[in-house]
């Protein structure tokens, strides 16, 4: 699936429906908690990792390497201590053609980043830059870290108010497939609740109450699995 592509399908779906996918499909479920500097951002691309080792000049060689429709995905090891991104690395990323970035760690300029009004996702702000200046890592381009997850060219990234979600590459289709089929479900019994179908008579809970009671190994996402229901995956 293209940058295109995906932002397209991505605008009609959220991370929860994506995750939920994952979990249908048994694909590992990686997300993050960052928070949009935009609130309100949404984003989608392929990821463009770099590792962040006291300098800006690894975003800008990334940038080199990057192609439009990108997500610049910073691994500056969760740290609260310092900013690794500010105003001129969200404007230079605008200007290269990405669609935005993900930051495992702060960032700073925070109103002029707004301004700026590229997708921008990160731990929080603080007023300071590195103060430091590390050996740069063999793979900084090539892999980043990003909470209990490492990502690399191979992966999409999507984020929304909800936070971050990582997904293979080759497997996106599918699982945008299967997402979609999750959001449709849910949108009608949404609906029906509001139209005075309680969820609970949608999904038969008392039947479910019923077969617990008989088998209490029956659990009840292997009743919304009998029945086609959403909820929970």
């Amino acid at each position: 699936m293209d940058s295109q592509a995906l932002r397209r399908r991505f605008a009609a779906l959220t991370t929860a429906h994506l995750a939920d996918a994952c979990v249908r499909a048994k694909v590992p479920v990686r997300c993050v908690e960052l928070s949009a500097v935009l609130p309100g951002s949404r984003l989608a691309g392929r990821v463009l990792p770099a590792r962040h080792a006291g300098s800006v000049d690894v975003f800008l060689e990334a940038f080199t390497l990057g192609e439009p429709g990108d997500v610049l995905v910073v691994d500056n090891g969760g740290r609260v201590d310092e900013s690794c991104v500010g105003d001129l690395v969200v404007l230079e990323a605008k200007a290269a053609g990405l669609a935005g970035l993900v930051v495992w760690g702060l960032h700073r300029d925070t109103a002029d980043c707004r301004a700026i009004g590229l997708p921008l996702f990160s731990l929080g702000a603080i007023p300071n830059g590195p103060l430091r200046l590390d050996p740069r890592p063999a793979e900084a381009l090539g892999s980043a870290r990003v909470g209990d997850w490492t990502v690399s060219r191979a992966d999409v990234v999507l984020a929304d108010e909800d936070g971050v979600i990582f997904l293979p590459a080759g497997e996106a289709e599918a699982l945008f497939g299967l997402a979609e089929t999750i959001r449709d479900t849910e949108r009608r019994q949404a609906a029906q609740i509001r139209a005075g179908y309680a969820l609970r008579s949608q999904l038969h809970f008392d039947a479910y109450l019923a077969e617990r009671d008989r088998n209490p190994g029956h659990s009840f996402r292997d009743h919304l699995r009998a029945i086609g229901g959403a909820v929970e995956e």
